[in-house]
């Protein structure tokens, strides 16, 4: 007992002449413990997260954390949070690399496009497609993709062992075929002989499908397809595949996963698939972060 005044007596005396009370030493003293203990439940959370969805940007990440913080009373910053990512190693990377997957050098009708100035207001009013690549062991793989301009949904996906006109044509009629509606609706893609061939061009007629093709080889063009490949290349894939069968579940696997559990920025931050089968309102929770501001502009114009 007297051991324990004496050091309660030496503790008084240190805060006096630091200048803090003996409340605030045991509250530091309670938040030092508390804080590694915050930080491992966020960290065994996002590795969770992470097992699904590899490379999901930091972002994305923090809100779907929100619930769960909320869940177990823990507060952090998103700048806080991304800190945290960082002392643990939980940053990613982004991957670099492209081969050449579109050829518009060729003889075939190319159509004109019909997208400009045109905000889809409902599922099914425009699609947009595009290929990119996979890479496996000993060759590349091609992913052609169908989304639906407005929901963000992937529709149509075919991995093939080759850049010719089938594995395009195979992700089409799975979008044919998963097609609820029949009010009118636009087909957007690259000039690529892939989109410009006889067999592909008369399905989309055939299916009273209007054709759409951009005028350059500018990927802001056709955006959105440009974005969702980056998204399952970057996000949902791993960097290679050790055969075609391989990569084919392996993107099954990430199509559903963007599809049905991953939130999207330019839709309210909900689901493709929901936004895809109900008639909600949506908003773009995004902003571009690299847009120059006006004023900064006409500073260095000025």
């Amino acid at each position: 007992m007297k051991v324990e005044q004496a050091l309660g007596g030496s503790l008084s005396r240190l805060c006096l002449l630091s200048g803090y009370s003996r409340q605030a030493y045991y509250k530091r003293r309670l938040l030092e413990e508390h804080v590694p203990l915050k930080e491992d439940l966020l960290v065994q959370q996002v590795i969770g997260y992470r097992e699904l969805q590899p490379h999901i940007g930091g972002r994305k990440l923090y809100f779907l954390m929100g619930p769960f913080m909320k869940l177990h009373c823990l507060s952090i910053g998103r700048d806080g949070f991304f800190r945290m990512l960082g002392k643990y190693g939980l940053l990613n990377k982004r991957r670099r690399g492209k081969p050449q997957t579109t050829d518009s050098n060729h003889w075939m009708k190319k159509y004109p496009d019909l997208s400009k100035k045109l905000v889809p207001v409902r599922s099914e009013q425009v699609w947009v497609s595009d290929i990119t690549y996979l890479e496996l062991c000993n060759q590349d793989a091609y992913l052609s993709l169908i989304t639906d301009a407005y929901s963000r949904k992937i529709v149509g996906f075919y991995v093939s062992e080759s850049l010719a006109a089938e594995g395009c044509i195979c992700a089409l009629q799975m979008a044919l075929d998963g097609r609820k509606g029949n009010e009118e609706l636009m087909h957007h893609s690259d000039r690529g002989t892939q989109y410009c061939c006889n067999d592909y061009v008369k399905m989309l007629q055939d299916n009273g499908v209007n054709i759409s093709m951009t005028q350059s080889g500018d990927p802001r063009d056709n955006a959105i397809a440009e974005r969702v490949n980056g998204i399952l290349k970057m996000e949902l894939l791993k960097p290679s595949f050790t055969d075609l069968d391989d990569a084919r579940a392996a993107v099954m696997q990430a199509v559903n996963i963007y599809n049905y559990l991953r939130p999207h920025s330019s839709i309210s931050m909900l689901t493709p698939a929901l936004v895809h089968t109900r008639k909600l309102k949506v908003k773009r929770c995004w902003k571009n972060y690299y847009k120059k501001k006006p004023g900064k502009e006409a500073v260095r114009e000025g």
